[in-house]
């Protein structure tokens, strides 16, 4: 059983961090920042082509993270594959060691840098979590049993706490629980009020973790182009002020983070953390936020998970 799944039956505050693969063939950089992770993550986030961008595929980012004794989160996004595709790459990953799945639908082509690439869209990711707990139990899409062997994926799901739909997340949610998500990521959060009314009307019908998604913002002119720019994020204009006003503007950033983890401890499961180019603070924010390494992270048996 991979740490991560562990850390997740046994009810442990989960911290995991995304990072991006490479845009190219050397993934120096990327085990450079996973490396300094070691200790304070349960496992490390690699992306599928996030926002429609080229890098280096996500399976093949998590296998080399995996050899170098890094746990990852292999995201798998429908956008790139049709069926035949996703169940190859879902069983490749499975011969290769990896255990840990997010299953995501993929961000529109037209909104990365191959505008004119054709969008597949399959599968989408509810669909994607059915079709990964049938390989688990050892059929494939059709229905017909695999003669080499069911996989053992540990499937997880995003969500968004902050989308404007309530009945909309509520009956999305409930179909990913039953397609067989074991764990929520969640997309970044600034409305922690929310977050509460999420996890005390929708996410208490179930024991599956949520980690809120937590970001580093570097600059108000960061913050503003992020708000500016990302659909359904909006950030309150009181963290756009902050990181005007201070002398250290990435520092208040870290300050901001550590502070919605804190948040986020007294609300949910764990943390998602997303300092993107900033990957290395990640260590510093949990400090802040009195955030113990993992080894010590573990809480009591009797400690109530909401």
């Amino acid at each position: 059983m991979s740490r991560f799944r562990q850390a997740v039956e046994s009810k442990e505050f989960l911290v995991t961090a995304e990072v991006t693969p490479p845009k190219g063939g050397n993934p120096e950089r990327m085990l450079k920042v996973a490396q300094s992770l070691k200790g304070r993550v349960h496992a490390v986030n690699i992306t599928d082509g996030s926002r429609a961008v080229l890098r280096m595929s996500s399976l093949a980012a998590s296998t080399v993270l995996l050899q170098h004794e890094i746990e990852p989160v292999c995201q798998v996004a429908c956008r790139d594959r049709n069926v035949i595709a996703l169940q190859a790459d879902l069983m490749g990953a499975h011969a290769l060691g990896l255990r840990n799945v997010l299953a995501l639908t993929g961000d529109p082509v037209k909104s990365g840098d191959h505008p004119k690439a054709k969008a597949v869209f399959n599968l989408e990711s509810v669909r994607l979590l059915k079709l990964i707990k049938k390989l688990n139990e050892g059929y494939d899409y059709n229905d017909k049993s695999l003669p080499d062997g069911e996989l053992d994926l540990f499937p997880g799901a995003a969500v968004d706490p902050q989308l404007k739909s309530w009945s909309g997340l509520q009956k999305r949610f409930e179909q990913k629980l039953e397609a067989g998500a074991q764990f929520f990521q969640s997309q970044m959060l600034t409305d922690f009020d929310r977050l509460e009314q999420f996890m005390d009307q929708i996410a208490s019908q179930t024991d599956k973790p949520i980690l809120a998604g937590i970001f580093l913002f570097k600059s108000a002119k960061n913050a503003r182009f992020i708000k500016n720019n990302v659909p359904g994020v909006d950030i309150p204009d009181e963290i756009v002020e902050r990181l005007e006003k201070a002398e250290d503007p990435l520092y208040e950033g870290k300050k901001i983070a550590a502070e919605q983890v804190k948040a986020a401890r007294e609300l949910c499961h764990g943390v998602h953390m997303m300092a993107v180019k900033k990957e290395e603070a990640i260590p510093e924010i949990l400090d802040l936020a009195g955030v113990k390494p993992i080894e010590d992270l573990k809480l009591p048996e009797t400690a109530p998970i909401r």
